[in-house]
């Protein structure tokens, strides 16, 4: 017998999953943002972020 779907709870996994590669992704660019300006040697804090 086929199992019955549960399809609000699989929807919610798939946009949960894709949050979290968002997520990293933001993380990431930030991270590589953050890099590049320590290596041109600005020396001004980073803006505010409100997230």
């Amino acid at each position: 017998m086929a199992r019955k779907p549960n399809y609000p709870f699989e929807r919610m996994e798939r946009e949960r999953l894709k949050a979290n590669k968002a997520a990293e992704k933001a993380a990431a660019k930030r991270e590589q943002r953050e890099r590049e300006r320590i290596q041109s040697g600005d020396s001004s804090p980073p803006p505010a972020d409100d997230s």
